[in-house]
């Protein structure tokens, strides 16, 4: 179902008309390879690079034929060799996959496709990582309160969020960059990996075409743990679309309201009641990262195969990279769009900050009183008395509580201070002071 949605470049990676392009290329490459070797005639290369070239030239043919012999022979690889010995239609053709087995064509090209990914998913964070930038500027300054189980701890600004989310997609580019040159391994070593029937010179040349390196020991295959790191990566990245996903959700409930996904002319919210407007695409990302998650487990599962191969990888294999790939660069892709339209409601965060009648003052004036000599645990008994009295005239349903003016009340506490002293203690330029700093160290 994702695949609609995600660009038409990326799903054009994991297209069969991609997939046997990279065939194409790899067995040409190998034919050439052999040329130099002196096993293959350069007048019988000539001849399969023909037929090559035909097959490049129509693609979709190519697969249609393939789709059409693979009916009969039950095996994708011999129907894609058939195809192409069809189209040179010389005998020749007895020199093309010549010592090689399906494996090497496929574990190679699926590397070109998974760096082929790495780079468009690169591309996506490269974008949304200035759009996170541009509103942490925005609201550098924008006071919120910040919470921690979901209660009033102490301010923040929303800036700060923002930088958190930018320092947070910083690592997920590392992470994609970092992965790529760990899925680009090719192999044509055979059967079992002992390289008996083709010199690694042709291995050697093939993958350097490519762009890829040779593995340095194989089996019939490539080792499943690098795929598996490849789609741990990307459930990873999808995590941390979650993690802001879930904060943004949080935000947009009707009691906290700070901020908003987009809502656009003519959406409907509920189908039952006209006045929802629901954080329905937080939801579905939210629910995306699962799948990613679920496919990096698959991947967990295919590390474990019999001796030097079973096939119990492969099928798994041909639906969660391509659906992976798909799914995150379409993930990106709506974060993006969400970051850039994101409403947010400073009037909202201000309202907030108010509800907890400055006690998120409270650990300021513990450690104040601990630098005036008290201990820490009579300190901290004097402040949570006046939070607690606090508390009480609140929901006793007055309206003057006041923290600030509680300690002032007790001159247990107020005795250890001068005339304005606890205001400027009890003040949101206190807990501020660093936040020019913080974006400096991050760069924004």
């Amino acid at each position: 179902m994702m695949l609609r949605y995600s660009r038409p470049e990326m799903r054009a990676l994991w297209a069969e008309e991609n997939k046997l392009r990279i065939w194409l290329e790899i067995e040409l490459h190998a034919s050439e390879a052999l040329v130099g070797e002196g096993i293959v005639p350069r007048a019988d290369f000539a001849r399969i690079k023909a037929g090559c070239e035909k097959w490049f030239a129509d693609l979709p043919g190519l697969v249609a034929r393939q789709r059409e012999l693979e009916k009969v022979l039950n095996h994708d690889v011999i129907g894609f060799t058939t195809a192409v010995t069809e189209a040179i239609n010389h005998k020749a053709s007895r020199w093309f996959h010549y010592g090689l087995t399906s494996s090497d064509v496929g574990d190679t090209a699926c590397a070109v496709q998974m760096m082929q990914s790495a780079d468009l998913l690169i591309a996506n964070v490269k974008a949304l990582i200035p759009v996170i930038a541009r509103r942490a500027r925005e609201h550098k300054h924008t006071p919120c309160i910040g919470r921690s189980h979901g209660i009033h701890a102490e301010p923040t600004t929303f800036g700060l969020k923002m930088a958190l989310m930018h320092d947070e997609f910083a690592r997920a580019l590392r992470r994609l960059k970092s992965v790529r040159p760990v899925v680009a391994v090719g192999k044509l070593s055979g059967a079992v990996g002992t390289a008996a029937h083709l010199p690694p010179h042709v291995e050697a040349h093939v993958c350097r075409q490519l762009g890829l390196r040779p593995a340095p020991i194989a089996t019939q295959v490539v080792q499943r743990d690098i795929h598996a790191e490849f789609q741990s990566t990307l459930a990873l990245v999808g995590a941390s679309i979650e993690r802001w996903a879930v904060e943004f959700r949080h935000l947009q409930r009707t009691e906290v309201l700070e901020a908003e996904e987009p809502f656009t002319k003519g959406q409907k919210g509920s189908s039952a009641m006209p006045h929802k407007r629901n954080p329905i695409t937080w939801e579905r990302l939210t629910g995306l990262a699962r799948v990613l998650r679920g496919n990096a487990l698959a991947a967990l599962e295919n590390v474990a195969l019999w001796h030097e191969r079973d096939i119990s990888h492969s099928s798994v294999e041909r639906i969660i990279l391509p659906d992976s790939c798909t799914l995150l660069d379409y993930m990106l892709g709506l974060l993006t769009r969400l970051m850039e339209g994101l409403v947010v409601y400073p009037e909202n965060m201000k309202r907030n900050l108010g509800l907890s009648l400055g006690m998120w003052n409270s650990q300021t004036v513990l450690l104040a009183l601990i630098r005036k000599g008290l201990t820490r645990e009579d300190a901290y008994a004097l402040v949570q008395d006046a939070a607690m009295r606090t508390w009480a005239v609140k929901h006793g349903g007055r309206d003057d509580a006041d923290f600030l003016g509680e300690l002032k009340s007790n001159p247990a506490v107020a005795s250890h201070f001068k005339d304005g002293e606890l205001e400027k203690l009890c003040s949101l330029e206190f807990h501020f002071k660093q936040v020019n700093a913080r974006f400096r160290k991050l760069g924004i």
